[in-house]
């Protein structure tokens, strides 16, 4: 209780949308506790009204958001009050009888919130539950081997061309990857060794998803090493070679609707074939897409077994993001090298980006507390969060079409392949696989693709919190010098929001809370070392992996003690709502295939507000080696452990029991997103559907028109295809935003070759554009305007006065910056 400055409130005002009631307000060490009993309920034909039991709201400390106190003068004859904005978009306001009180509680809450210093200072280490959720153990219900067998993999069977690799059982290799990897039999862990140097952090392809009925296959990794003099890695070709040439049983035959469109050679390819028209009256941007991947691959030069797929490498990012990371040693795959492929950028913007999107949609609902007004589905639609949401759910169609309709294996990534690679992923597997619709198999599909693959959960959530969320108001007006001094709290940049006060006269006057500049346009001054355990340079990785493996993997005692002593922050820039959306596009999925899915809507919200409660160690962690050297499993409970003990009120009633049968309409295997019908998930925001998804369509005008036109370059002559110009045009919403092969690129950013880079950034570093052919460099001028629109490469100019930034230091600000 030492962070306890008081302890309970009595007589304090509750105002949620519009209205209030009086009641008590308790602090514990996890929660706040309000505590009200209604007015008494008159029972009909006069009898004596029927008295209300009390009621409380539960709020645990992490799922605060955003906390503000409003200070008034004793002669405005205001209450002093706390707004509280809540991660589960709960907006509440607290008003107090007198300045002291309110002062004592938002200390207390900002002691229990952001100065716990420790993640394991948080409720899951000491929650208890009772029965019956006490006699289930949600640890025990994802194991790996077991997928693995689920899926026809395992150590004693190679027919399939996988096996079970235990390279990373001591996570010395990688350790964010999880301790068992799936790659195929051909290649041996020597080979996987040398193939991990090459892409970001040791995380290099591996098997997260195999298609049971055509043997095709889902990979996931991070970018390559490629760097500005074109970097290659013999082993990871050979490896990307191995695991698209897995698949050797013959495809069962196709519907003609479903048909591969184009044969590509995976031995082979022909550098100057001729790229068919595509036809200028397509219907809809899926067949494009299709069309778009299919023409880039050879049509011509030997057929052979197999010849109908056009396997895919999939980058998430944006073009210009994937160049700008080469400048820095990163990048993405130089296709020359990967003749047998096709590589598709799909455009999705990065975390902060995201994270802007949703404080948009945010500001539109900030006076949810002292109002019930509806909100503004103009400034909604203009917060992008449905063209977020349908860019991902686009990309997940693209991959899961690739796998079943056209038969080809498919890898994922984007930078490190934890945020972006882990949407796609998964929703991809939730689109071709019915057992990921079942309750267990969505359990199972959060485990392997987000918590084994080591999405960062403990810094995409924040659980630690920021003193950045906490402000003072008017803190001059109330009070005695002496006394302000005294409990004056350092909020850096984070004060006053300086906003008019629209309503002035309303419950508190307390608009301008949620009218604080973003935070994620912050100068990268203050962001250097904040993925410090993951942003390691080769070197140090090599030596840590050299002294983890002298002792067994495994941690000593003193390096678990002095672990424990370092007292972690939230980095805000490093949030952003990853899993969020990931749980949006699942139920838009779920909104459009009602039958299909064995868990309801609720099961959906009650998993985002557990993510942040850390009522359960589930998420507490960024990755499987983190929680195995935290004893996870037993210093806490899994967060399934709540659902499993409460199924029936997480189960979908119109659940069609996932019988498959591709003959039948509305049984088949396959279901694909309609992102046309994208729309707000307004019971996770607290809203009545009516209340966003009414009137004109919101998805109008969040999902604008790409200006990313698209256009087909070769690269040795610079020639265009108008007609697959003129096609790609006509594809207003599609994530695509550009294809490449060795001997094509499609889109407005084609690749830079390596022999081409060292001009490109001799242009930038001068200020201007590289000369590409004697002609103006527009890919110069594009990296550039990229570069800087991302705040990257400020002050690398040669004006004067600006002080240059080294490279190690633009390298770890870039990688922050492009995830």
């Amino acid at each position: 209780m030492e962070r306890t400055r008081i302890a309970k409130v009595d007589d304090v005002k509750l105002v949620r949308r519009g209205e209030q009631v009086e009641g008590t307000l308790h602090l514990t060490p996890h929660h706040l506790i309000f505590c009200h009993t209604p007015s008494a309920v008159e029972e009909p034909n006069g009898h004596t009204p029927h008295k209300a039991k009390p009621r409380e709201l539960w709020i645990t400390y992490p799922i605060i958001q955003t906390c503000s106190l409003r200070l008034t003068h004793p002669s405005s004859h205001l209450p002093s009050s706390i707004r509280l904005r809540c991660r589960d978009f709960t907006f509440v306001c607290f008003c107090f009888s007198n300045e002291r009180q309110a002062r004592d509680v938002y200390d207390s809450i900002k002691a229990w919130t952001c100065k716990l210093g420790r993640v394991e200072k948080l409720y899951a280490f000491t929650y208890q539950p009772q029965s019956p959720e006490k006699e289930f153990n949600g640890w025990n219900l994802y194991d790996a081997r077991k997928e693995w067998r689920r899926l026809g993999i395992s150590e004693k069977n190679s027919d399939k061309g996988w096996r079970i690799s235990k390279i990373n059982t001591d996570y010395a290799f990688s350790p964010t990857y999880p301790a068992l990897l799936a790659v195929p039999s051909t290649i041996s862990d020597n080979t996987l060794n040398y193939a991990g140097r090459y892409r970001s952090r040791a995380r290099l392809p591996a098997l997260t998803y195999l298609h049971p009925v055509n043997n095709c296959s889902i990979t996931r990794s991070s970018q390559p090493l490629v760097g500005v003099r074109g970097n290659r890695s013999i082993q990871d070709e050979k490896l990307l070679l191995a695991i698209f040439s897995t698949s050797h049983s013959t495809p069962p035959p196709l519907d003609p609707s479903s048909r591969p469109r184009s044969r590509q050679s995976p031995q082979s390819s022909s550098s100057g074939s001729p790229t068919r028209d595509i036809p200028s009256n397509l219907p809809d941007p899926e067949t494009l897409e299709d069309q778009m991947i299919s023409r880039t691959s050879s049509e011509d030069g030997p057929k052979v077994y197999g010849a109908q797929q056009h396997n895919l490498i999939v980058d998430a990012r944006p073009t210009v993001n994937a160049l700008a990371m080469q400048a820095v040693g990163l990048g993405s795959e130089n296709m020359d090298n990967y003749r047998f492929a096709t590589k598709a950028y799909l455009g999705i913007d990065n975390i902060h980006v995201m994270r802007d999107s949703l404080n948009k949609v945010i500001d539109t609902l900030k006076d949810s507390d002292v109002t019930s007004i509806p909100p503004n589905r103009e400034a909604l639609a203009k917060s992008g969060w449905l063209k977020h949401i349908t860019g991902v759910l686009d990309g997940a169609s693209l991959i899961a079409r690739q796998v079943a309709l056209q038969h080809s294996h498919v890898l994922i990534h984007c930078s490190d392949g934890w945020d972006r690679t882990s949407q796609l992923s998964a929703l991809s597997q939730l689109c071709l696989d019915p057992y990921y619709r079942t309750l267990e198999g969505f359990i199972v599909l959060v485990e392997k693709d987000w918590l084994s693959f080591g999405h960062m959960f403990n810094h995409r959530s924040g659980f630690l919190s920021s003193e950045k969320w906490f402000s003072i108001e008017n803190e001059r007006v109330g009070g005695s010098s002496n006394e302000i001094h005294n409990q004056r709290t350092s909020l850096g940049s984070s004060s006053s929001s300086g906003a008019g006060h629209a309503l002035e006269n309303a419950f508190l006057s307390a608009k301008g809370f949620f009218n604080k500049d973003n935070n994620s346009r912050e100068s990268f001054v203050d962001s250097d070392g904040e993925l410090q355990p993951y942003d390691q340079s080769p070197s140090s990785s090599a030596s840590n992996k050299k002294s983890s493996a002298a002792s067994g993997g495994k941690p000593g005692n003193k390096d678990l003690a002095n672990q424990s002593d370092t007292k972690s922050t939230t980095k805000v820039k490093e949030t952003s709502p990853i899993f969020h959306q990931f749980l949006d596009a699942t139920y838009q999925l779920l909104y459009q295939y009602p039958t299909r899915f064995e868990f309801n809507e609720r099961f959906l919200r009650r998993l985002l507000y557990h993510l942040y409660s850390c009522q359960y160690g589930t998420f507490l962690y960024n990755n499987e080696r983190e929680r195995v050297e935290n004893n996870v499993r037993n210093r806490t409970r899994s967060v399934w452990d709540y659902f499993l003990s409460r199924k029936d009120m997480f189960l979908n009633k119109d659940y069609d029991g996932g019988g498959v049968d591709d003959h039948v309409r509305g049984k088949e295997r396959l279901v694909l997103p309609r992102t046309e019908e994208v729309r707000w998930w307004s019971e996770v925001f607290g809203r009545e559907d009516r209340e966003m998804n009414l009137g004109p369509p919101a998805s109008n005008a969040a999902m604008a028109t790409r200006t990313d036109n698209l256009n087909v370059t070769t690269p040795t002559t610079g020639s265009r295809n108008g007609n697959v110009k003129a096609a790609a045009q006509t594809i207003p919403s599609s994530v695509l935003t550009g294809v490449e092969t060795a001997e094509q690129a499609v889109g407005a950013v084609p690749p830079v070759k390596a022999s081409r880079m060292d001009g490109l950034l001799g242009g930038f570093q001068d200020g201007g554009a590289a000369e590409e052919g004697g002609k103006g460099g527009s890919m110069g001028k594009q990296l550039v305007d990229g570069m800087k629109g991302l705040g990257i490469g400020k002050g690398m100019g040669q004006g004067k006065g600006v002080r240059r930034k080294s490279p190690n230091r633009l390298e770890r600000e870039m990688e922050v910056e492009m995830q």
